[in-house]
């Protein structure tokens, strides 16, 4: 067999390879992406909440549950990828008990509200635009705080205009999407992940019909005067410490960070128990106030 037979097939085969990582990747996005419906049923007995649902420019009814409080400020929470509103159930419990007016969703796309493909933020800060005008008729006049994780903290960052609030609580948010795409595909696939990144980042476009341009979080948080909490794990691998430190030095004050010894990109309020809890509450009961000694929206 003659030099150029031998070339003619490795070309074939190199070609062939990459025809077939292309269409691995392409796959995998379509299952990153892919709505992730749920049937939540009703809301648990030790909580008061009451179904609501509203609609979104995201094109979605949005699902949700709403818990009265004692009138002391309303919190909106803004659950992860691939999650629902299940998720922040614990973090609903002890903000009631606390006193607080809560609203858990379903962002488009997950749970019960319907959407055709999850958008790692952008559909969903609509979504969390149409739920902060929801909570301010159920709870009139109140301050109102948000918490969003991962993915809900990244839809409170990218809504345009600013989300009309008065304290953020942002856990484990990714600085912008090209980076939680080589994050992830590093965990997985070690250093061929970072080769298979620029493959999964030009998916992006075809897959959503947005450039990676506009899914950078760190961008919008430098404008965001209103206070803010970030919370990080320290041994995060999805959200690495070091893209958590890089947001919370882009941010305006006021300001605070607090990274959790030993936590991956997990669940903080499971994982830190009474210390998460004492941190968002203390956090809260600064900046949620009525007097005039309260940072306000405004002043963004």
């Amino acid at each position: 067999m003659n030099i150029s037979h031998w070339m003619t097939r490795l070309v074939a085969g190199l070609v062939l390879c990459v025809l077939m990582a292309g269409a691995a990747i392409w796959f995998a996005g379509d299952l990153l992406i892919h709505p992730v419906p749920a049937n939540v049923g009703p809301p648990p007995i030790d909580l008061p909440a009451r179904a609501v649902v509203f609609g979104s420019n995201s094109g979605s009814m949005i699902h949700g549950w709403f818990v009265p409080g004692r009138g002391i400020g309303a919190v909106l929470l803004l659950h992860g990828v691939r999650a629902n509103r299940l998720g922040m159930l614990d973090r609903a419990r002890f903000l009631h008990r606390a006193g607080y007016a809560v609203l858990l969703i379903d962002f488009q796309a997950s749970g019960e509200s319907p959407g055709r493909v999850i958008t790692f933020g952008y559909l969903e800060s609509r979504d969390a635009q149409a739920a902060v005008a929801e909570l301010r008729k159920l709870a009139p006049g109140q301050p109102i705080g948000l918490i969003g994780t991962s993915m809900g903290g990244a839809a409170a960052l990218l809504a345009q205009p600013r989300l009309e609030v008065d304290a953020m609580v942002l856990e484990q948010v990714y600085p912008t999407l090209a980076q939680a795409l080589d994050d992830r595909l590093r965990l997985y696939a070690g250093v061929v992940g970072t080769w298979l990144e620029p493959l999964l980042a030009m998916t992006v476009k075809p897959h959503l019909g947005l450039s990676l341009q506009q899914m950078r979080p760190i961008d919008r948080i430098r404008a965001l005067g209103v206070p803010k909490l970030l919370v990080a794990g320290s041994a995060d691998r999805r959200t690495t410490l070091g893209e958590s430190l890089a947001m919370y030095r882009a941010t305006a004050s006021p300001k605070q960070l607090w990274v959790v010894p030993g936590a991956r990109h997990v669940d903080l309020d499971r994982y830190a128990g009474p210390a998460y809890r004492a941190h968002i509450l203390s956090f809260f009961a600064t900046w949620l106030r009525h007097d005039g000694e309260r940072v306000t929206r405004h002043q963004g």
